[in-house]
């Protein structure tokens, strides 16, 4: 799973969820991302290199918390 907006590293996404910024998950695949739960995710999108990864919690479709 893909974070959007889409974010350089991890501690920039961290930062921006503080700041109240609303950071939705997607599938770049045929299945859909989940609305609710945890989630694996990895940045930054293709066609750069991923060079962070980690989970999401999602509440409709919103991330609320990253580890």
């Amino acid at each position: 799973m893909y974070v959007s907006p889409n974010y350089p590293s991890k501690a920039a996404l961290k930062r921006a969820l503080k700041e109240g910024t609303r950071i939705t998950v997607f599938s770049p695949g045929p299945f859909p991302a989940p609305t609710d739960g945890r989630v694996g995710i990895e940045g930054p999108h293709y066609p750069k290199p991923h060079s962070w990864y980690g989970q999401a919690t999602v509440v409709d479709g919103v991330v609320t918390g990253v580890k």
